[in-house]
């Protein structure tokens, strides 16, 4: 059975279904949620009907669709649906054979734009695709991309992902570096980001009234779904870390022009790797001087840090002070 746009938002709406504890599906209350998720998408769908419905169950249910882990739980003279496991879903599941020819398909189709201008990403993502999804047979690993599989937490980006599309509230288990126990945070999730080998997750904390709060997702102990109502972002998160570099917003701290000189032997590396993207500079025998617009923070410090003896910091003073007594603390140290 191949899958069609149509069938997969039914199978997306059926998941969150089955996956929520809150209330019980009967056939109807299913082929309803499902004719909203079509009208949504498509406002003139017709929509399914009690047969489409059942045809839908069995192909997920079968090993060609997911082999979903349904409940069928009676009350009364009628059944509900559920999953078994709640913590399933279709989105955690290995690739079935209908998904990998789509697959397939979107990639020849992706392919033909590699090259062109403002697709440099397809060179990129159609290898990774290939590889991570396994759909290219070679005798051995042909291609690697950087990344730590023992990094904790991983397990926690499909749940957050999902709640991010699916506009859930979050009841998360949190233990930070600096609190001895873990301690329970609501939270609305909003944006997943990448930073350093490390994932972040950015949302609302009503508790603390903070719109935007940073959880590490090696740091999550736990996290479950919520009843409580989601409330949407309406932040550019695109343009909010423009002006970062890494995911720490300090407080209190204002758009700066920070300005570096590199030696002469990492020039051309600071050249062909820019470390922003406002970065403008000016190479010469004695080195090469970067100018980039970013609010200072603490990645940025590391990454100065970074590079040793090979940098200096010319302005701002305040940013060179603090890179000048964090080097004098190092050098106590040995």
């Amino acid at each position: 059975m191949s899958i069609n746009k149509n069938a997969l938002i039914r199978y997306q709406a059926l998941d969150r279904c089955f996956r929520n504890p809150g209330r019980m599906y009967f056939w109807e209350d299913l082929v309803e949620e499902c004719n909203k998720a079509l009208t949504a998408f498509d406002p003139d769908s017709g929509g399914i009907q009690r047969t489409q419905l059942f045809a839908d169950i069995r192909f997920m249910e079968s090993e060609a669709g997911w082999s979903i882990p349904l409940d069928k739980i009676r009350y009364g003279r009628r059944v509900y649906y559920r999953y078994e496991d709640l913590s399933f879903s279709i989105n955690n599941q290995p690739l079935n054979d209908s998904e990998v020819e789509q697959i397939k398909s979107a990639l020849q189709i992706i392919s033909r734009f590699s090259g062109a201008p403002q697709f440099e990403w397809v060179n990129e993502m159609i290898p990774m695709l290939e590889s991570k999804f396994g759909l290219i047979k070679r005798k051995g690993e042909a291609i690697s991309f950087e990344g730590n599989i023992d990094l904790k937490g991983l397990h926690f980006l499909t749940p957050l992902f999902n709640a991010i599309i699916n506009e859930r509230v979050l009841s998360v288990i949190y233990k930070d570096f600096k609190s001895s126990e873990p301690y329970e945070v609501t939270f609305h999730p909003y944006y997943l980001k990448q930073y350093n080998n490390r994932w972040f997750a950015f949302g609302l904390n009503p508790d603390k009234k903070m719109t935007i709060w940073n959880l590490a997702l090696d740091r999550i102990e736990s996290l479950s779904e919520t009843a409580l109502e989601y409330k949407p972002s309406d932040i550019n998160w695109k343009d909010y870390f423009y002006d970062l570099v890494g995911v720490t917003f300090p407080e209190g701290t204002e758009l700066q022009e920070i300005v570096l000189k590199f030696s002469p032997e990492v020039a051309p590396y600071v050249i062909t790797k820019p470390i922003h993207p406002t970065q403008k500079h000016k190479n010469d025998t004695s080195g090469l001087e970067v100018k980039i617009k970013v609010i200072p923070n603490k990645e940025l410090e590391r990454l100065i840090l970074s590079y040793g003896e090979q940098v200096k910091v010319i302005s701002p003073d305040s940013l060179k002070e603090r890179i000048a007594q964090r080097i004098k603390s190092a050098a106590r140290l040995y």
